[in-house]
């Protein structure tokens, strides 16, 4: 019998998404559980004879159960991860084709194939930070600042805060500055006057804005995804296609490359949903670090 640890993000569901529930789902497709949660202390501290970790949350749970794995040292043991979303987005599981009730994902696991996955790490910020999602600059991290004051007034459920996210961007580019930015991209130079740029190790950020829609989180190669101040209305029309559900996509200027510098003097920039500052005229160096990760996914 298969053993399993459930990292559970307790204030991310509801009734349905509680431990108790949770746990009884996993027990009853044969899987011994033990039980953290992820707001509580020593939460980290794995139990060794667990043959994986679940993650039961959204993005910023994954992010922190990886960071947690990326803190230990490489002669401990290495736990590949399951993942039961039930975020906001969800960006990470919809890279990974992950989707579902909770019930019907569990069962999945008797049935699994490993996936590798990448992790973006970035310098130029006082200490070493990586993303599994993207690092960017621009309009992203300006939108992340809107949202948080907006926040009171947002609806509770995903598809209102979703679509709160997407008209405040829209908003948001009608008006952003361009800075002016020297990049290399494998010692290749694209330097021009731009509003967003995205390095992206998934295909999607924030309110499930799919800007690389190619990526693939585990191939060692990062997307960098370049809007050019002329590019303003391509961006315009991509969010409103999303807003009335066109299905209609634009692939905006995209880089594959495993080493990215940008120099630039943009003071704000996020990691997947986290917002940092950078020093004025920061130089930043993000490189791709393969395979640091694994996820367990369905057989095909």
């Amino acid at each position: 019998m298969k053993k399993t640890t459930l990292l559970h993000n307790p204030t991310a569901g509801d009734n349905d998404f509680s431990k108790k529930e949770l746990t009884k789902l996993i027990k009853k497709e044969g899987f011994e559980c033990a039980y953290a949660s992820v707001k509580e202390d020593d939460w980290d501290n794995f139990q060794e004879d667990s043959d994986f970790l679940a993650i039961a949350g959204g993005d910023g749970t994954v992010r922190r159960v990886a960071k947690a794995l990326m803190n230990r040292t490489r002669l401990q043991k290495e736990f590949p991860l399951a993942l039961l979303p039930h975020g906001t987005a969800n960006n990470v599981a919809c890279a990974l084709g992950i989707e579902g009730d909770a019930k019907d994902i569990i069962r999945q696991w008797h049935h699994q194939s490993l996936k590798p996955f990448d992790i973006g790490k970035v310098e130029g910020f006082g200490e070493e930070v990586f993303f599994l999602e993207a690092f960017g600059l621009g309009i992203f991290p300006k939108l992340m600042k809107v949202m948080s004051k907006l926040e009171p007034e947002i609806g509770d459920s995903a598809e209102e805060k979703l679509d709160a996210a997407k008209r405040a961007m829209l908003e948001i580019i009608q008006t952003y500055e361009a800075h002016h930015c020297q990049i290399i991209a494998d010692e290749k130079e694209y330097s021009g006057h731009y509003i967003m740029i995205e390095v992206m190790n998934i295909r999607s950020i924030g309110p499930n804005l799919i800007l690389a829609p190619d990526a693939d989180p585990g191939d060692g190669i990062l997307e960098l995804v370049l809007v050019e101040d002329v590019d303003r209305k391509k961006l315009e029309s991509r969010l409103k296609n999303e807003i009335d559900e066109a299905g209609q996509e634009f692939k905006f200027k995209t880089i594959r490359a495993r080493r990215v510098q940008i120099t630039c003097d943009w003071k704000d920039a996020h990691v997947d949903d986290e917002r940092i500052k950078a020093a004025k005229l920061a130089k930043i160096n993000i490189q791709v670090m393969p395979s640091m990760l694994e996820f367990l996914l369905a057989e095909k």
